[in-house]
């Protein structure tokens, strides 16, 4: 009997930790005793506009965004609250929780005050290119001013977790990844390579630069790009020959199939306008969690990764192209094969997940113009010309608006103060003619913002782009899908939705399915990931949980 009363209890006890064994397989606990993910992979989509989950639902498979948003919480309603909608200020953001305002990062470029020149995003003078010998690599965070939510976990876990950032991009890989980051690495155009700074290595790892050896570039070149399917079933788009969408240098026209074989051995830049650019950088990201084995520490780690072909390809062909659509179709796939490989190596449950987007895009002009909508292009530089040539002939300023940037004028005030000049009555000037552009909705006086006419939506949008040392005087609002650029493609940067609704969903760890259509914002994905992983929030972040998430 008593051998019995042993055996039943063996078996009770072995039954007792298999099943606690069971339950804390979807999480890791950390030395401080707090469950988290195995790890969290970001996935920032550029130029991704909320509709295309669903814009080619009808093709995706059912493991790449349908899968994401049956198994995901979707956050349906999720807009940018500041403008510029542009590439840097997006990353910036997500990752901060908070608004360029705060974090400093007012657009890729902006006006330095003090150097009186244009400053890049990620400009750092005091570093040098790893990988290659281009200056591609002279970029780290130093002008992002707060922390980020990888920063964050880093400082939870003593700087145990692992942070890595991978991107087309130097700005969409080393923004995100932070200033504590591990590694960053981006693509260097000029090279065909990826590469990185000393701001975070002395030289690329074995793994990168056996990569980079493999030419991949080249390899995706030779398949040339092609449809997935017949052109003609792409009912989704216009035809695939419109005067608005730009062509490659080497083509006759704007179509399919492009042949990349042209560039093989040189032009590497053309990659990142082809789906290809996506494949390249997952590949690049599966290859780092297996390298420096990601999400296999005690500590939780963090991939974030930014898929920039799909900006290239929409600044080139516009949202409506044949050539837009073939690229989700791609990435779809793309995204399918990243997540079965996340599954086989952390396994269901084990690692948290979330996709956004930097910004949108509007609809190209020539476009909107065919189909009888509102829509067009301005041309800032005659009018800022002209306008500097009034300006001193009525106030002996030269060169009064010193420059021009994200749409805003940049004022000389040194010069207006040596002349001893009304720098009230210029602005109003500026302001004045600006009003009078037929693509201009209205313009305004920064420091008189509060007290402005503008809808609050806008006003509040222009509140939180604007950062003192680095924004501008005087900000002008074009009206609805006009933009400052070409007659071909599109670009972004305006408050209005098509640029600033985005998509917002997390699925993996902790992530029950379901949707919410209370309106979020961008600088809500960092807060909500604080919640989740029991860690303070970045240290400019004015964002708050998505509770629906959080309190499942």
């Amino acid at each position: 009997m008593r051998k019995i009363y042993l055996l039943l209890t063996a078996l009770i006890l072995i039954t007792q930790v298999s099943v606690a064994q069971q339950k804390g397989a979807k999480t890791k606990v950390s030395a401080e005793g707090v469950k988290r993910p195995k790890i969290i992979v970001g996935l920032v989509v550029d130029q991704m506009r909320w509709d295309y989950l669903y814009r080619y639902a009808s093709r995706y498979s059912n493991g790449g965004f349908k899968r994401l948003v049956s198994e995901g919480f979707s956050a349906e309603n999720t807009l940018i609250p500041y403008t510029p909608t542009i590439t840097a200020c997006g990353h910036s953001s997500i990752y901060t929780g908070s608004t360029p305002a705060i974090n400093g990062i007012v657009g890729n470029d902006w006006y330095d005050k003090t150097l009186k020149r244009t400053m890049y995003c990620a400009e750092d003078t005091n570093v040098t290119t790893v990988g290659s010998s281009t200056r591609a690599g002279v970029m780290s965070p130093k002008n992002m001013l707060t922390t980020t939510i990888t920063d964050e976990l880093r400082l939870a876990t003593n700087f145990k977790s692992k942070v890595i950032g991978i991107s087309l991009k130097d700005r969409g890989s080393i923004l995100p990844a932070g200033h504590s980051a591990n590694a960053a690495y981006w693509y260097d155009g000029q090279t065909g390579d990826w590469i990185t700074s000393t701001y975070y290595m002395q030289q690329l790892p074995s793994w990168v630069q056996n990569y980079n050896n493999q030419k991949p570039a080249d390899k995706f070149f030779a398949n040339n790009w092609n449809t997935l399917y017949p052109v003609e079933s792409y009912s989704q788009s216009t035809a695939d020959n419109k005067i608005y969408e730009g062509k490659t240098r080497g083509e006759q026209t704007p179509t399919f199939p492009h042949p990349l074989k042209l560039y093989i051995g040189k032009n590497y830049e053309v990659i990142k306008s082809t789906p290809y650019g996506n494949t390249m950088t997952l590949d690049l990201a599966k290859l780092a969690i297996a390298s420096e084995k990601l999400g296999q520490n005690n500590a939780t780690d963090f991939l974030a990764v930014s898929c920039s072909a799909t900006d290239y390809v929409g600044h080139q062909y516009g949202p409506n192209s044949v050539e837009a659509e073939d690229t989700y179709l791609r990435l779809d796939k793309d995204l399918e094969d990243f997540f079965n490989y996340l599954d086989t190596k952390f396994g269901k449950g084990n690692y948290l997940f979330f996709l956004s987007a930097d910004h949108g895009a509007a609809h190209v002009p020539g476009f909107m113009k065919e189909n009888k909508l509102p829509g067009g292009t301005f041309n800032e530089g005659p009018v800022l010309k002209n306008l500097n040539i009034s300006l001193e002939e009525n106030f002996k300023v030269k060169k009064a608006i010193i420059a021009s940037e994200n749409g805003q004028f940049y004022l000389n005030h040194e010069a207006i103060k040596a002349a001893k000049a009304d720098y009230e009555a210029i602005k109003a000037q500026i302001i004045e003619t600006l009003r009078a552009q037929n693509e201009v909705l209205d313009a305004v006086d920064m420091s008189k913002l509060a007290v402005t006419t503008l809808p609050e939506q806008v006003k509040k949008s222009l509140t939180y782009g604007y950062n003192n040392s680095r924004s501008g005087d005087i900000y002008y609002i074009l009206k609805s899908n006009y933009f400052s650029g070409g007659n071909t493609g599109t670009t972004h940067g305006a408050w209005a939705p098509y640029d600033a609704h985005i998509p917002c969903v997390f699925m993996g760890w902790n992530v029950k399915p379901g949707k919410t259509n209370k309106t979020h914002y961008m600088t809500d994905i960092a807060p909500t990931l604080a919640a989740m992983l029991h860690i303070q929030m970045p240290s400019g972040c004015i964002g708050e949980p998505i509770t629906e998430l959080t309190h499942q």
